[in-house]
């Protein structure tokens, strides 16, 4: 049985790491020097959307889009292509329909996830994996890794919804990689 469409919720998604200390010059070069992600393309799922800017909340989560058709980044967090992982999220549905990442847990491994750069370059990632977590036991430090290989998260609602807390249950994250240079 399917749950009806709900509100977009708070979408708790774990505690961002927080920077501490470095100037935005030294910040932006941890980043690497790859350009912001403008737009997003997941063929699988017919998605192609623009992206949004999304910061750290006040409680130490993520926020959300305040719109469920729209999809956001972490503005202050990795580039596509640079080190560490660039996070996508987006609400599953709302009270009206789906949300933008409605089709989010029909990707499988293999899937292109295309990031459009606002320097009119793009990066493409493949999916590697779809894993599901409650709430509160999120995988901050693998979902929200500021070091490493360029990598992509894309995460959203899933499981069962909570009637009584008003919001899923669950988040599912899907981990991908960059393509292999061609």
């Amino acid at each position: 049985m399917t749950e009806p469409a709900r509100t977009p919720g708070p979408l708790a998604i774990g505690a961002v790491p927080v920077h501490t200390g470095p100037t935005e010059a030294v910040a932006s070069a941890e980043r690497g020097h790859a350009a912001p992600p403008i737009r997003i393309r997941i063929p699988a799922i017919g998605l192609d959307q623009p992206l949004i800017g999304l910061g750290v909340q006040q409680d130490g989560h993520l926020g959300v889009p305040p719109d469920p058709s729209q999809i956001g980044w972490w503005s202050d967090g990795p580039r596509p292509g640079g080190p560490g992982a660039t996070v996508v999220v987006g609400h599953v549905d709302s009270t009206t329909g789906p949300g933008a990442f409605h089709g989010l847990s029909t990707l499988r491994p293999g899937d292109e996830v295309i990031l459009a750069r606002d320097d009119r370059t793009s990066v493409t990632f493949i999916v590697q994996a779809l894993r599901q977590y409650e709430k509160d036991t999120l995988p901050d430090s693998q979902v929200y890794a500021t070091t490493g290989p360029p990598a992509l998260r894309l995460i959203t609602c899933s499981g069962t919804y909570d009637r009584a807390r008003g919001e899923y249950r669950d988040n599912l994250v899907v981990y991908a990689a960059p393509a292999p240079e061609a």
